[in-house]
């Protein structure tokens, strides 16, 4: 048999197909190109994003540091008392007088501002000293429900007691906090923050938040105030003292005119002091107007035979 050679088709219509494939070959070849560009383009935006994050973050966190300083600077020096006649915090001097506040608000620092705010810690009722009945009328004075009070007031008594045995209304480890997806044990003691309220059976987020035009639970307790000041007290924690709505509007009005620097007789045995050692600190650090860190720090000024103090007894981040 005679072999017949190959031979590549020659001639217009070879020469067009050959320009085709190469034609193609490069489309494909600038396609990958275009999507490990557009690739490359992306992850370098990604990764400059989250290098700006971070600087973000980290100026934030100093700067948030520097308005905790400036409302220790506000703390600090010797003061008659404390109160808020325009709903801002205010120091009195031994003359009775007010002091001048510092700038609190989105004071230019570096490549950003921070901001802070002042409040009063025994402006609130402690929670690991009320009594469950006390507790109970703070939570009514807020407008929360009965079922739901006895919840809560059993479960925090139950998260603080020493034993495992849950009250009628309330919870214990085994019964319900181990049975959550994310597991844990009640604390059997006192609580130490007052976010460990959101733990304890019944505290939701709204009441502990509070909704829009509401304050939440966490502007009316603490875990560590020792003593109420009458001067800044709060009128849902004067109702869970027992105070009538005819005492509580002498108290306020008064105050607002004038701090009181002893409290007066027919109060003076339901609890109320005339000062303030205990302060709850919230700043925030921005960079271009967006807030990089928020912070809540609980801070005593003590008085010792060195001189005064400050000893920071809660700091976490919001």
């Amino acid at each position: 048999m005679t072999r017949v050679p190959f031979r590549f088709p020659v001639g217009p219509g070879a020469a067009s197909n050959a320009r085709g494939f190469a034609l193609l070959a490069v489309l494909l070849v600038l396609a990958v190109l275009g999507v490990v560009g557009a690739e490359f383009a992306f992850s370098m935006r990604l990764e400059a994003s989250a290098t700006r994050a971070h600087k973000e973050r980290i100026i934030g966190a100093h700067l948030t540091e520097a308005a905790v300083s400036q409302a220790i600077r506000e703390i600090i020096p010797d003061y008659r008392t404390v109160g808020a006649p325009d709903g801002i915090l205010t120091f009195y001097g031994q003359d009775g007088q007010p002091r001048p506040r510092l700038q609190r608000d989105k004071v230019k620092l570096g490549a950003g501002t921070y901001s802070y705010t002042l409040t009063d810690e025994q402006s609130r009722l402690n929670v690991n000293t009320a009594a469950p009945a006390v507790l109970d009328k703070l939570l009514q004075c807020r407008g929360v429900e009965k079922s739901d009070r006895d919840v809560i007031v059993d479960s925090v008594q139950d998260w603080k007691d020493a034993d495992e045995n849950h009250r009628l209304n309330g919870a214990e480890s085994d019964d319900t906090y181990l049975k959550l997806e994310v597991p844990y044990r009640s604390r059997n003691g006192n609580l130490g923050s007052v976010r460990e309220l959101l733990q304890i059976k019944g505290v939701t987020k709204e009441i502990f938040y509070g909704t829009a035009g509401s304050p939440g639970l966490v502007d009316d307790v603490s875990v560590r105030a020792p003593g109420t000041n009458i001067n800044t007290v709060t009128p849902r924690v004067l109702c869970a003292l027992g105070f009538s709505t005819a005492e509580m509007e002498t108290l306020v009005n008064a105050r607002n005119l004038q701090p009181y620097f002893v409290a007066p007789g027919q109060f003076g045995g339901r609890r109320l002091a005339a000062t303030s050692q205990m302060f709850r600190i919230i700043a925030e650090g921005a960079i271009d107007g967006r807030v990089g860190a928020r912070v809540t720090a609980v801070v005593w000024r003590r008085r010792t035979t060195q001189g005064t103090s400050i000893l920071t007894l809660e700091w976490f981040n919001r």
